[in-house]
């Protein structure tokens, strides 16, 4: 195939090791699943199960778990030509413990520093990147360098061409101030990534470190005022509210789910949301269709492997509910 790829994701892939097991303490667990995980990754995935044309940007350990990677990327459909290996850095590894329904605590191991973090801004496409229809990114791409930096550098260099997404993606563990409390440092890249994005995406305390508010309506006004022109804040129980420049709003609740794990979901949401945008769908029309992809996910065990296709979503919003 040639031409634009509909979406162009960069950040986190890794190993997701996840027990078989359900409410069972990580320490006694005696069986796991070995899946893709990685958030950049799975909103690949997602989008490329609804049919999409897919490419990630990431980079993995020069060793078994990463040719394990490349090989679950290209069964998904997803292009793997920008996947690059880093002789001396493991492949993360990620574990979890599942207590249904909203205790999920993630192990990263992630050390002495993940590949994905090892992304030159000299190694980048810049010209696919500026012509695919959509470009996502994440905040965990803005730890650390040179990832951030090349982050910044895929953003100014796409110039707001398009549809760009921002995956506010906070996860503190992966940033050396947060360790002593100060998220100011996270706040500042995170102002500087907002300020080239079209679309911020993000859970409550997501939006809290992007911006500073927690509320939500108030979180997505300060999200427009940073530049974006669509903010989508997910409130868990509460559901999601989006709301453009133009002034429309949507406040959706969650689809009905009974949930197994909910990893992954907000990831489905994410493929599901970029599927939506390409559509030119109304805004309430994707947020139902996003939400209800990630319910979907959330009644699986796995993340990557369970993300929906288009006509199990269809089926979901059709029937109020996931089944």
């Amino acid at each position: 195939m040639s031409g634009p790829y509909d979406v162009i994701t960069m950040g986190r892939i890794g190993v997701d090791l996840y027990p078989l097991q359900s409410g069972v303490p990580l320490a006694e667990v005696t069986a796991f699943g070995k899946f893709l995980g990685g958030s950049a990754s799975n909103v690949a995935v997602a989008a490329a199960r609804l049919g999409r044309r897919v490419a990630v940007i990431t980079r993995t350990g020069e060793d078994p778990f990463g040719e394990y990677l490349h090989g679950a990327l290209r069964d998904f459909g997803v292009d793997d030509r920008w996947v690059t290996p880093v002789p001396g850095l493991p492949t993360p590894v990620t574990f979890c413990e599942i207590f249904p329904p909203d205790d999920f605590p993630l192990y990263f191991y992630r050390l002495p520093k993940a590949p994905d973090l090892e992304i030159h801004e000299d190694e980048l496409d810049l010209d696919a990147i500026a012509a695919a229809r959509i470009f996502w990114m994440t905040g965990t791409g803005l730890c650390a360098e040179p990832s951030r930096s090349a982050t910044l550098a895929a953003l100014a260099h796409r110039a707001r061409g398009g549809i760009t997404v921002f995956d506010l993606d906070w996860r503190p563990m992966f940033w050396k101030s947060t360790a002593q409390g100060d998220p100011g440092e996270a706040r500042s890249h995170y102002e500087a990534a907002l300020a080239h994005a079209t679309v911020a995406v993000g859970n409550l305390d997501e939006v809290e470190i992007a911006t500073g508010e927690r509320e939500p309506l108030a979180a997505a006004r300060a999200l427009l005022d940073a530049g974006v022109e669509l903010a989508v804040v997910k409130q868990g129980p509460k559901g999601v509210l989006a709301m453009n420049r133009a002034g429309e709003a949507a406040q959706v609740p969650p689809l009905p789910v009974e949930v197994l794990n909910g990893l992954g979901a907000g990831d489905a949401f994410g493929g599901a949301l970029c599927h939506g945008l390409l559509a030119g769908w109304d805004l309430e029309r994707i947020m139902r269709y996003a939400n209800a992809a990630g319910a979907i996910v959330a009644s699986r065990l796995e993340c990557s492997s369970a993300m929906p296709f288009a006509g199990e979503v269809a089926s979901a919003v059709e029937a109020g509910a996931v089944t």
